[in-house]
């Protein structure tokens, strides 16, 4: 009985060692191997304060971002935002292998990650997940379509095929660490989530500023 007890125990530590690294290397590998797309092509709008921006990125794909009020008939003035306000920003063209992050941040130099950005970044507590169709609004949303991700509260893409989203946002305070947007050029940004952070090709954004 002992013996057969001894034989058994490798194979115990084996699936138990399974069972944890399998779902570990799920996530850690996409995010070790992953390889940057370039810019993401955006140009300096024409219009001071545009309510939508397009871009054809480095890696061939076009993408769009609108800015849209969440109460029917309400107007958007990306000059002068308010705290509290709720927005909702729309999104294709992205690349659904790749989650994004939707938040106001500080306009970089060219090439640089946006931020510091207003409201930190959303959260990653398990169980935080969204039911299908839900309308959460926050300082900052993050859009990926991975299940684990899923798990910590990540929305999923609205259409993967076209790489259509949907954000809500509720304006956060324009100060925040590091950043003041009432001072500095700002942007409702879309940006790669923490599984591609260097990868600039997803960086698209609407100039804003807030109210005084």
């Amino acid at each position: 009985m002992a013996r057969e007890r001894r034989r058994r125990w490798p194979w115990v530590v084996l699936i138990a060692l399974a069972v944890v690294l399998v779902p570990v290397a799920i996530v850690a590998v996409p995010i070790l191997t992953h390889q940057s797309g370039g810019s993401s092509g955006q140009h300096q709008s024409e219009e001071q304060w545009p309510l939508s921006a397009t871009a054809l990125g480095d890696d061939g794909r076009e993408r769009r971002i609108d800015i849209l009020p969440a109460e029917p008939g309400a107007t958007v003035d990306t000059s002068a935002l308010v705290e509290g306000e709720r927005l909702v920003v729309s999104g294709t063209g992205y690349d659904p292998s790749r989650g994004i992050y939707v938040a106001v941040c500080k306009i970089p130099p060219a090439g640089e990650k946006p931020g510091p950005c207003l409201g930190g970044v959303p959260s990653t507590e398990e169980g935080e997940q969204f039911e299908e169709g839900s309308v959460q609004f926050a300082p900052s949303n993050w859009i990926n379509d991975d299940w684990a991700w899923r798990l910590f509260g990540a929305r999923s893409y609205d259409d993967p095929e076209t790489g259509t989203f949907t954000a809500y946002i509720e304006v956060p305070s324009p100060v925040g660490e590091g950043v003041d947007c009432r001072v500095d050029e700002c942007g409702l940004f879309t940006r790669n989530d923490h599984t591609a952070l260097n990868d600039r090709v997803q960086d698209l954004y609407v100039p804003v500023g807030f109210a005084r």
